[in-house]
């Protein structure tokens, strides 16, 4: 019987140990397995938003012109006011 007592004895603390282990690594997966579906949804954003801007510099690359037009236009209407002027207007 003693012998019946010390065996339980002995198995009690592994028991114990094994179930507290379990318990931690659940909660770790848990914790770590929301952070890698962000991660993951946060990448597929990521490409979306990368191809969205490389569309936008492309939709945007006439503007490094937009100085020559506003040089051309106030050329142009330099040369209306000179006309009107020479018109009498």
């Amino acid at each position: 019987m003693y012998a019946i007592a010390a065996a339980s004895g002995e198995t009690t603390g592994w028991v114990i140990g094994y179930t507290v282990t379990i318990v931690i690594v659940i909660v770790v997966v848990a914790l770590v397995v929301p952070i890698l579906v962000l991660a993951h949804r946060i990448g597929n954003q990521a490409k979306d938003i990368n191809d969205s801007l490389t569309q936008s510099v492309h939709n945007t690359a006439a503007l490094k012109e937009l100085h020559t037009t506003i040089d051309h236009a106030e050329v142009i209407t330099a040369g209306l006011a000179r006309g009107r002027t020479r018109l009498g207007g």
